[in-house]
């Protein structure tokens, strides 16, 4: 197959599942170029062998002082070495896949839009909608995580023909293992880690748009609905900037006794505190997708999910695996919680449901998306750029 050059930020696991599955199965001489090899929290920097080159364009640098004419020198360099018959870009915004895009253009070489946007995830402005549509014109081809973003990368003009799904994918068996090992050592990592006999789970960096001070909201209604001795308890994995608000508000609605905040966790030991939960909450009021989902439908959970997170129409079956709900309702959020802790809920029967499900997006199906989107890109042959094209490009480069 062709020689394809992906690019992202910085390496994390999820990315090598998905390449390392896409590099095996197509046989693409691949390479994986990232701005940066550093992570802001530290948990999820990769290091291992895979079957894809890597290479890092600004090595130790956290990419916040990189200038735009350095990103595009370098960007310029690296591709003009490596030569790609495919660039494959990750969205319309980040400087990376702009100074990639950039040279895929001058140097007539097809593009692949990665994409997890969808259209409902941000407020619109129909400025932005169309450089968004410029951006996509000079693509041939897209990837998208599910059905909604798949829709989104069409009304911005990519034909649906040539727009494949699969993109939001992570290591399924990393956390089914992971999760059954922790089982099998329950009662002695329940006592290791102070955690309930039963408790519901949310992991997320501690931003707005995560909702947690809400969730907590809700999680203290939870409590007063229920039998006190029947409740469950709340974890919370993350860290971030809003932790003293989320510690005021567990202050404020008096479930300090009852809702432990466990940081930032790594890949390794993130699937051990899913596989001891009972349920698993996402509460974000705008996701572009929401990869924790699939985290936790891996490790067998049941979900209850955001109506405004992008993987609830692909991953969430109503009743089945899990149930949607509005984030910004309390009292619904409660209930969900009050009906899926009940003592007689089938908990196995959604969380096998979780894990059947999930195993239709993983990195194979990432592997199949991306084979085909390089393929029809391949066929298609590079978009033409105009002069306009290319000063929007420098233009969004150097904001």
């Amino acid at each position: 197959m062709a020689r394809v050059a992906g690019i992202i930020v910085n390496l994390v696991p999820y990315h090598h599942a998905r390449w390392e599955a896409f590099t095996r199965s197509s046989g693409a001489e691949c390479h994986l170029l990232e701005l940066t090899d550093r992570d802001a929290f530290k948990v999820l920097e990769f290091s291992g062998t895979s079957s894809y080159r890597r290479q890092t364009l600004f090595p130790r640098d956290g990419g916040e002082t990189i200038s735009a004419a350095a990103l595009r020198r370098a960007m310029t360099a690296t591709l003009d070495t490596l030569r790609p018959e495919v660039v494959c870009v990750s969205g319309w915004a980040l400087p990376v896949s702009l100074a990639a895009l950039d040279w895929a253009a001058r140097n007539r070489v097809p593009a692949v839009m990665l994409s997890e946007s969808n259209e409902f995830d941000e407020a619109r402005s129909a400025v932005k909608e169309f450089i968004k549509h410029q951006i996509a014109a000079l693509c041939s081809a897209g990837l998208a995580g599910g059905t909604p973003q798949a829709d989104y990368l069409a009304k911005l003009g990519l034909p649906k023909g040539n727009v494949f799904t699969g993109y939001d994918a992570v290591d399924n068996c990393h956390f089914i293992v992971g999760a059954e090992t922790a089982r099998q050592r329950e009662d002695e990592l329940r006592m290791q880690l102070k955690f309930p006999s039963n408790y519901f789970i949310a992991c997320s960096r501690f931003g707005e748009k995560k909702n947690i001070p809400r969730l907590i909201e809700a999680f203290a209604r939870y409590q007063e609905l229920a039998v006190k001795a029947e409740t469950w308890g709340l974890v919370i994995v993350g860290e971030g900037e809003l932790r003293p608000q989320i510690e005021n508000a567990i202050r404020k609605f008096g479930v300090v006794d009852s809702v432990n905040l466990v940081g930032a966790k790594s890949y390794g030991v993130l699937p051990a505190y899913y596989g001891l939960a009972g349920a698993f909450i996402h509460a974000s009021t705008t996701e572009q997708w929401g990869l924790v989902v699939n985290e936790a439908m891996a490790s067998g959970l049941p979900v209850l999910v955001s109506n405004r997170c992008g993987c609830a129409q692909d991953l969430v079956q109503e009743g089945k695996n899990g149930f949607t709900f509005d984030p910004y309702n309390v009292e619904q959020l409660a209930q969900l919680m009050l009906k899926i802790s009940a003592f007689n809920f089938p908990l196995s029967a959604f969380g096998s449901e979780s894990q059947r499900l999930i195993a239709n997006w993983g990195p194979e199906r990432f592997a199949s998306g991306m084979k085909a989107a390089v393929e029809c890109a391949l066929k298609i042959g590079p978009k033409c750029a105009g002069l306009f094209d290319r000063l929007l490009l420098k233009t969004l480069l150097c904001r």
